[in-house]
């Protein structure tokens, strides 16, 4: 069953299982079109109630749980979830920043949290990390390109053995391409994957960015990030210099 286009059924699927409870549409099109393209098999809960429903059905692999929901608050909805005995990892999204909610929200029983807005590439890494730390997941920490690599729990690069010193952005542009071989990226996609779906800025920072990025990792033509003119960037292994 969907409601404007998202599952709002709670029936198992095969691959790694995340349960996002968050009622902003906004915010839900964009964890959804962005887990799905990387693998993920995702189900909408758009309140409290039916999360823990949810939660209790499908068994999920990792949850992701808004704080401010429009009937119990995600504090509520964690301790449901826990009450059954469930180890499963959850990470909080909320709005606020104080410190208390954020202690309140580990308290009982979150696994971590991520304050809005925030970038998909930095979902990503906790939700990986999330994974890892509950052996729900094996996937290397290392990526290897030609003589690039990549660390994505040290966040260090190394080209041609030599550390290479990035910006965040840089970094998280990086990844994606080596993530992600011979993907067109629009600068659209960048922007929402990047920056986070919030922002409202001019498109040219990618190309400041990613001109900053060639000249650190020496990538002289033919070129790994090569431009597709009027459309965006994308990464081909092997064939740069």
């Amino acid at each position: 069953m969907t409601e404007n286009g998202f599952d709002t059924s709670c029936g198992a699927s095969s691959g790694t299982r995340i349960l996002v409870i968050e009622d902003e549409d906004t915010i839900t099109e964009f964890l959804k079109t962005g887990l799905k393209y990387e693998g993920y098999q995702v189900t909408i809960a758009k309140d409290g109630v039916t999360g823990v429903d949810c939660a209790r059905e499908m068994e999920p692999d990792l949850i992701i749980l808004d704080i401010m929901l429009p009937d119990k608050d995600g504090f509520e909805v964690c301790r449901r979830i826990r009450r059954r005995d469930s180890d499963v990892p959850i990470l909080m999204l909320t709005a606020k920043k104080e410190i208390s909610d954020k202690v309140k929200g580990l308290d009982v029983g979150a696994d971590d949290y991520l304050t809005k807005p925030f970038s998909f590439e930095e979902l990503l890494a906790r939700i990986r990390a999330l994974l890892r730390r509950s052996g729900r997941a094996v996937d290397s920490t290392e990526l290897r390109v030609v003589d690039i690599v990549l660390n994505t729990e040290t966040r260090e690069v190394y080209k041609g053995g030599k550390k290479v010193s990035l910006t965040p952005t840089e970094f998280s542009l990086l990844e994606l391409f080596m993530r992600h071989p011979r993907r067109v990226f629009t600068r659209e996609t960048l922007l929402n994957r990047i920056w986070g779906y919030d922002y409202a800025g001019d498109t040219n920072i990618v190309d400041v960015h990613i001109s900053h990025l060639r000249d650190k990792i020496g990538d002289k033509p033919p070129c790994l990030i090569r431009t597709h003119y009027g459309v965006g960037y994308a990464f081909y292994p092997g064939e740069g210099k």
